[in-house]
């Protein structure tokens, strides 16, 4: 079914309303290159929180970089070269936030409840709104709804609800399951109360960066699988309208497919984070010897022509994630009969650092160009994406 995006137009102000919370470390360092007008981060003051940096007192997880990199087949995509001092400003609308507003609480394996817990922006526009779902990344391991305060402002400024939201992950016990089940329950939440939070309920996008970026790629294929959705507010729908997936992985058996033989070797072994997130704790097979990564685990298995239409973002210099994880995806949309978009952004790594620490490696992906296309995708795609003004298949 297509909805027509009924996008309100841009909410201008001189105002905008900072709001507060804990630090984000990826636009507290990036404030220096901001203008006045730039977008909000969070006062200092607030705890260090997962996905924004290692806890205080807490050594950053371990992280395997590649030695070198295959160069990126872009015959189906379109390759942009960011400029990285041409960076997004934020200060064009009021935005109003609620914070930790819970939606979830689902019982981990030691018996206790996790409260999980969304921050929705919402811009002073009037009418009902679009909704953009964030998904942070945090190498499966944290999921900090802090994460990605000036993109996801510069999107709300755009006239879209932004709900930035939490999600169970490896250091909770929790499989790719979990965090599926938990990202569709986030879906649920702001379909069941449209008024409160002023969301059009047909025009809701999932946006992911990294680990975001797959869970993303999951939801956005597995709209009616029911096995998925666990939790409350079960007779709304977690189908939806459109996906954006900033180097997030698909098929985790080829995720270092690109890679040198050494980081190959790492990235088979069964105690990695991939493995252990895929087949479970207590699973001793990598991702190479169990088929789940290859099967239910990979967004891949459930594409049809009905999947909605993707907008892929990856770095030609990703040495986390291989850059043809993007590629087999948007080639299997398409084949399918789908939509699917690729932009490859020359010259950039891998763009969600930020948890250990590393603000800078962001930055190609909040250039204005890279955020403009994100943008227009958004006003178009929400279903209705066969009207893009740049595809690529």
């Amino acid at each position: 079914m297509n909805h027509r995006l009924k996008i309100p137009p841009l909410c201008l102000s001189v105002e905008l309303a900072v709001s507060s919370g804990p630090v984000d470390l990826a636009a507290a360092q990036d404030t220096a290159q901001q203008a006045s007008t730039s977008c909000p981060t969070p006062p200092a003051g607030g705890p260090a929180t997962d996905g924004a940096g290692p806890p205080a007192g807490a050594a950053a997880p371990v992280v395997i970089v590649a030695k070198t990199i295959a160069p990126v087949d872009s015959s189906t995509s379109t390759v942009i070269s960011p400029d990285i001092a041409d960076q997004i400003t934020g200060g064009k609308a009021v935005i109003n936030t609620i914070r930790d507003v819970v939606f979830g609480e689902p019982t981990l394996p030691d018996g206790t409840a996790k409260k999980l817990a969304m921050d929705i922006q919402i811009p002073e526009c009037s009418g009902p709104k679009p909704l953009v779902v964030y998904i942070p990344g945090g190498g499966f391991v944290r999921a900090s709804k802090e994460s990605g305060i000036n993109l996801r402002t510069f999107v709300a400024e755009a006239g879209f609800v932004v709900a930035s939201i939490q999600y169970r992950t490896l250091s909770d016990g929790a499989s790719y399951h979990d965090s599926i089940a938990d990202v569709k329950s986030a879906i649920r939440h702001p379909r069941a109360h449209v008024d409160e939070y002023g969301i059009e309920p047909g025009e809701v996008a999932v946006w992911g960066e990294s680990a975001g970026g797959y869970l993303a790629a999951m939801v956005g294929v597995t709209g009616d699988i029911k096995s998925f959705d666990v939790g409350d507010n079960l007779d709304q729908s977690s189908a939806v309208q459109a996906v954006v997936d900033e180097f997030g992985a698909s098929d985790m058996s080829k995720v270092a497919a690109d890679f040198d033989s050494e980081t190959q070797k790492a990235y088979s072994s069964p105690r990695n984070t991939l493995a252990l997130y895929i087949n479970g704790l207590a699973s001793s097979k990598s991702v190479l010897d169990d088929p789940t990564a290859a099967t239910t685990a990979n967004p891949l298995t459930y594409i049809n022509a009905s999947a909605a239409p993707f907008l892929l973002f990856h770095g030609s210099q990703d040495g986390l994630i291989s850059p043809s994880q993007t590629l087999l995806l948007h080639n299997a949309l398409n084949s399918a009969g789908a939509h699917s978009t690729r932009y490859v952004l020359d010259g950039a790594g891998h763009g969600d650092m930020a948890f250990l620490g590393n603000a800078k490696a962001g930055l190609p992906q909040k250039v204005i160009l890279s955020c403009a296309k994100l943008e227009r995708r958004l006003r178009q795609a929400i279903g209705h994406a066969h009207d893009a003004e740049e595809p690529n298949a």
